[in-house]
């Protein structure tokens, strides 16, 4: 494989080696099995002694179970360097799943753009009506105080400084009531001397 990885092929030869690596394999571990079969059965007397020749057919089944496993882990790798192959050059199946990655995470992003909206409208809604309700639900003297702090203060006619009123006041010890401006007629309607 280090040599497939260093000489560059095209996937046609890649396969082909894949294919002749796999049939190589296969054909390695039955001729071994095979093999193995065979030195089961007992033969005739020959030159050797059963002894000597019991000790090289156990000898023979190891090097070919060994040469058996040897050709499975070959199968293996194969296995592996096809998936590895399969990963790396399915381009129309990479791209799909990258294309159903995007669509999903589009529709995702859709989602939580329309929700967004909603939740901007409701909150805009929401706020507009408490800002409805917080300035008609404030006293006249409050709204008045707030002309004073961004205008300055109220001055009557003369130049005395006109204090906030927060409706009709009864004259502390006076004859009359305090000098108010008329009504609409700037702060008059809410400050007194």
């Amino acid at each position: 494989m280090a040599q497939q990885r260093a000489l560059p092929q095209s996937k046609e030869t890649l396969l082909q080696s894949y294919n002749k690596r796999l049939k190589d394999d296969v054909k390695s571990i039955m001729d071994n099995f095979a093999e193995i079969i065979k030195t089961t059965k007992i033969e005739d007397e020959t030159q050797v002694s059963r002894a000597t020749q019991g000790e090289q057919d156990n000898y023979e089944m190891h090097v070919r179970a060994a040469n058996i496993v040897r050709a499975g882990e070959s199968l293996m790798k194969l296995v592996s360097d096809l998936k590895q192959f399969l990963i790396l050059n399915d381009f129309p199946s990479v791209n799909e799943a990258i294309d159903q990655r995007n669509q999903q995470l589009r529709a995702l992003q859709e989602e939580c753009d329309r929700k967004l909206i909603t939740l901007r409208d409701e909150v805009s809604i929401d706020l507009y009506e408490l800002e409805e309700e917080y300035y008609s639900s404030r006293t006249p003297s409050a709204r008045c105080m707030e002309e004073v702090t961004a205008h300055g203060p109220a001055l009557d006619r003369e130049g005395h400084k006109l204090t906030p009123i927060s409706g009709p006041r009864e004259p502390h010890g006076q004859a009359e009531a305090p000098e108010r401006w008329p009504p609409g007629a700037g702060w008059g309607r809410c400050f007194s001397r």
